[in-house]
């Protein structure tokens, strides 16, 4: 009885310090991994990972790495770069190897932390705001949930991102059930989500992932009924079209500053603003694939070419915030690929299911996906050992019967939920 408590405990642990520092979640990852070993239950575990849609891209891309490894070159880079390239199969293997059960405490830790953050950052600023009174520095663990802390704070944006897409898919099936106020129940939490996006954990790449998931989501609902899919996208297109025409001057000036990073890039402006560093990046790193396409340069070759090949004032940036580009300047193109479609896979899973349970899944492997397209969401351990596990833990229940996620709400909630 102990070792089949140990897997769940380690599940909860890491959903539960998701969006704390990327130590905390490394001990998250051995004590599941230690905990799998511990359970003896290992050939059930490999039986339920080989037969997900998941399995082949993930042997393709583990297999494919091992064998640039081996006839490619070496760099200073190579051990770091191998490693974060066999963390992340490591942890999607992990997440698919969870039992209903260990899924169901995963998230429990992660809808608990959620609420802890969110309860963290209305006292800080109510404090604030309504009794002027400064509030001292947050401690570490909180840190990246108040103020801007590099990547993670970029994770923890995603992560609510992610919640946020999900509540809206909850709040949409209620409403297809004639259930308005538990609907607006859940789009409330949307719309904290939305807050905490815009306005303390700023992300343009979780915003434009938000309003480009939640159409998708209504497709996904209601494409066998097309007349009410028209509609609900005429009344969120209205809905989006107001909420843009009365944004607030910060959000509109960020996506225009955007815009004109880029055109500042393409003119040759060097700087290290977010787009102009992403504008060189893709356009070197397409290069070095174009150069390479088979076999990419190299495990841990990014970094040396980039070196000689990006502006001296960008030279120290570790990875191009686009994983497809990073493993393709790797590996090539069958590595890319092969990532790519482990990804996709995902999506497709969530796709192909009709239900809710299905949909949730489909809007957080969404979200990964433009994650991945626009920073280094799998590369950097600070984002792919956070929002990839939520994610495939999702992902992971969508491959239960019925809606394994019910028991994590309260029970007056569940039979509405059960009818939606």
């Amino acid at each position: 009885m102990r070792r089949l408590l140990l897997p769940r405990a380690a599940a909860c642990l890491w959903g539960a310090v998701v969006f704390m520092p990327v130590g905390l979640n490394y001990l998250g990852l051995f004590l599941v991994l230690i905990s799998f070993l511990f359970a003896g239950d290992g050939r059930e575990r490999a039986r339920r990972v080989r037969s997900h849609a998941l399995w082949w891209p993930l042997a393709a891309l583990v297999a494919w790495q091992l064998v640039v490894l081996a006839i490619g070159g070496h760099y200073p880079e190579t051990g770091v770069n191998l490693w974060h390239g066999l963390r992340v199969p490591l942890t999607v293997l992990l997440a698919l190897a969870l039992t209903r059960d260990e899924a169901q405490w995963a998230m429990r830790g992660f809808l608990a932390i959620v609420a802890v953050n969110v309860a963290y950052i209305a006292v800080f600023y109510g404090l604030i705001v309504l009794a002027g009174i400064t509030p001292p520095v947050p401690p570490g663990i909180f840190r990246s949930v108040i103020f801007l802390v590099g990547n993670k704070s970029i994770n923890n944006a995603l992560l609510f991102t992610l919640l946020g897409a999900c509540a809206a898919a909850v709040g949409l099936a209620l409403l297809a059930r004639h259930r308005p106020y538990a609907a607006l129940a859940a789009f409330c939490v949307t719309a904290i989500t939305l807050v905490i996006i815009n306005f303390n954990l700023v992300s343009r790449t979780s915003l434009l992932a938000l309003l480009v998931v939640m159409p998708l989501i209504c497709i996904h609902q209601w494409r066998r009924q097309w007349r009410t899919l028209a509609a609900a996208l005429l009344v969120g297109g209205a809905v989006l079209g107001a909420a843009a025409w009365k944004a607030p001057q910060g959000i509109e000036q960020r996506l225009a500053l955007g815009m004109q990073e880029i055109e500042a890039a393409k003119a040759g402006a060097v700087s290290e603003g977010s787009w102009v560093v992403r504008y060189y990046m893709y356009t070197e790193t397409a290069r070095m694939i174009a150069e390479r396409p088979l076999a990419g340069w190299g495990i841990g070759a990014w970094n040396s070419e980039w070196r000689k090949r990006g502006p001296a004032l960008l030279a120290d940036y570790n990875m191009p915030h686009n994983d497809y580009l990073w493993m393709g300047s790797q590996t090539g193109l069958p590595g890319a690929l092969a990532l790519l479609a482990m990804v996709l896979a995902g999506v497709w899973q969530g796709w192909r299911r009709p239900d809710l349970t299905g949909r949730l899944a489909f809007a957080s492997m969404l979200i990964l996906l433009m994650a991945t397209c626009a920073n280094s969401a799998l590369r950097d351990a600070q984002i792919g050992l956070s929002l990839l596990w939520i994610a495939m833990v999702v992902l992971r229940m969508a491959g239960e019967a019925g809606m394994p996620w019910l028991p994590l709400l309260p029970k007056r909630w569940r039979g509405t939920l059960q009818e939606a």
